[in-house]
């Protein structure tokens, strides 16, 4: 039979894990880490799992000899929360490294901003890839197909400081310039 002591251990170690999970994912949400994420939801899984074995426990204690194995059986439980937990870390980090096309808000932020850029009449294609912290734009601007090179140029500059200026957490930024026609 479990030590009944061991149900105080379990209860401050689920409090401290849910306290963890809350205090890293906050900062994880304002910086947008997915690591940070990752390692948020690996204290919720602590806790968790802690909760399966303090109810695994508490039916061994409570309902005495012949439940012996109730803690086993949250055991089993936790397993396969786990293994549902390592997707929900896993699945995100696969998409940033396969480039999956996972920003559509943030690409729609981007043709609002741009378009507020005097010269560019239009955006065409918008691709975002996440390193780090930091999210690389690479945007086709539309503008009057009659201006010069120059004209172009000064333009796509503009459109680069805008959106650094509004998006702060974007990186590198390409624009290619494309003619109205």
């Amino acid at each position: 039979m479990p030590k009944p002591w061991t149900l105080i251990l379990l209860g401050a170690l689920i409090i401290w894990k849910e306290i963890s999970f809350r205090k890293v994912m906050k900062k994880a949400i304002e910086i947008n880490s997915s690591s940070l994420k990752a390692d948020a939801w690996h204290h919720r899984s602590d806790a968790i799992t802690s909760v399966a074995a303090f109810i695994g426990i508490s039916i061994a204690l409570l309902a005495g000899k012949g439940y012996e194995n109730a803690d086993d059986w949250a055991a089993l439980f936790a397993s396969g929360f786990i293994l549902y937990n390592s997707y929900k870390i896993f699945r995100p980090a696969l998409g940033e490294i396969m480039d999956e096309h996972l920003y559509d808000d943030l690409v729609e932020i981007i043709r609002n901003e741009s378009k507020n850029v005097s010269g560019i009449i239009d955006t065409e294609k918008c691709f975002i890839r996440k390193a780090g912290m930091r999210y690389h734009v690479e945007l086709h601007a539309i503008v009057d197909g009659d201006i010069s090179v120059r004209k172009g140029h000064d333009l796509a500059h503009r459109l680069q400081d805008t959106l650094h200026s509004q998006i702060p957490e974007l990186g590198n930024i390409f624009i290619h310039i494309e003619p109205y026609t």
